[in-house]
């Protein structure tokens, strides 16, 4: 009887996520559709670069910046936060007219390294531009990408446009593990949901177009000054300014690799238990209840018996089915939706070290910085 209970209520949770979760499983918000007519007029635009030892990516990501066919005035500053491997010289040797590289402050007491680097760069851009792009040191983007940023920006008169960076798959860390974070963040933050008025807030870091007047308006970076994530707190303190738009695109790809599941798992602990905004309950909960989402399903299906398994059947047919629209964006195969429970499981674990590392005062590790402190 408790196994039937169990079935049916994984069963129950994969049909509302399916049915009732704003088609997040869908991946259909493409930067490719739906595209707005150019406008009349081209505002200006700065790039905001923040950068941290990133000599092995920055020659093609500003590289990229300085070779975007924009009509309108463009401008690219580079932010070097405190590099020791000559970030700021291979970026200055590109030779662009276009880019700005500036040598940041010290790091300044209750920021994150990367938005404290935004924030000079943003200050440094002055007031001029219409737009701030702000985008990581690691994204390749495609020549066109900022002009249809600004296009479906001006056309909808929104306060940010978000893209979410085609992340590099090619290790088998990665084809196992990277089309799954994208839909796990499709579920935490359903880009539908997202771009809906009244909606929630969410954005992705890799590629974020913003009005600088609705940021001033919202209290500017210093209003999310200690964010782990940056993005998505920023969206939705732009959410409250205007409408926002977050969606998939093959424009911009993340050129950082991930090479061994060791350097997946540290992205992935890097910010999960900030997610679960770093409490032991919200811990314990996720931890209770993944079982039941991901584990049951496939258990039951091999091991169950009479409606038990039938369900579980169901539930894990539902799960395989939902991944597909990712794995296809991907191009990887459909049998990885099989091996979902698997990769959650992962998932799960990489939550539960990411919660050890803050207790030890290593939270949000990242180029030798803990930027989430112990008993915060």
């Amino acid at each position: 009887m408790i196994w039937t209970i169990v079935a049916g209520l994984s069963l129950a949770i994969w049909l509302a996520l399916i049915f009732a979760r704003h088609g997040f499983w869908l991946a259909r918000e493409r930067d490719t559709r739906d595209m707005p007519a150019d406008p009349g007029h081209w505002p200006d635009v700065v790039a905001v670069v923040p950068a941290r030892d990133e000599a092995d990516v920055i020659a093609r990501s500003i590289g990229s910046l300085a070779a975007q066919e924009y009509p309108g005035r463009f401008h690219i500053i580079l932010m070097d936060d405190s590099s020791s491997d000559g970030t700021a010289d291979i970026a200055r040797a590109l030779g662009s007219d276009r880019v700005e590289v500036v040598r940041g402050l010290p790091l300044a007491a209750g920021w994150t390294g990367k938005l404290w680097a935004v924030s000079q760069g943003i200050e440094r851009a002055g007031t001029a531009p219409t737009w701030l792009w702000l985008t990581d040191a690691d994204i390749d983007h495609a020549p066109d990408t900022l002009r249809t940023l600004v296009a479906r920006g001006e056309a909808g008169g929104l306060t940010l446009v978000s893209l979410m960076a085609r992340l590099r798959c090619d290790s088998i860390a990665e084809r196992m593990l990277i089309p799954a974070f994208v839909f796990f963040f499709q579920l935490l933050y359903p880009f539908g949901l997202v771009n809906r008025s009244g909606g929630i807030g969410g954005a992705a870091g890799g590629c974020m177009l913003v009005r600088r007047e609705a940021l001033e308006a919202a209290g500017g970076i210093v209003a999310i000054r200690d964010a782990l994530i940056d993005d998505c707190t920023l969206g939705a303190l732009l959410k409250r300014q205007g409408r926002i738009w977050l969606g998939l695109t093959d424009r911009s790809q993340s050129i950082r690799p991930y090479n061994s599941f060791s350097a997946v798992a540290a992205m992935i602990s890097r910010s999960a238990y900030a997610q679960l905004r770093y409490s032991p309950l919200l811990l314990a909960g996720t931890l209770l209840g993944l079982p039941l989402v991901y584990a049951a399903p496939p258990l039951l299906a091999l091991f169950g018996h009479g409606a038990a398994r039938f369900a579980g059947i169901a539930a894990w047919a539902l799960m395989a089915i939902a991944f597909q629209p990712m794995l296809a964006f991907y191009r990887r195969s459909p049998l990885w939706g099989v091996a979902l429970p698997l990769i959650a499981a992962f998932y799960a674990g990489c939550t539960l070290l990411s919660a050890w590392q803050h207790m030890r005062g290593r939270g949000g590790m990242w180029k030798g910085r803990a930027q989430a402190a112990a008993g915060r």
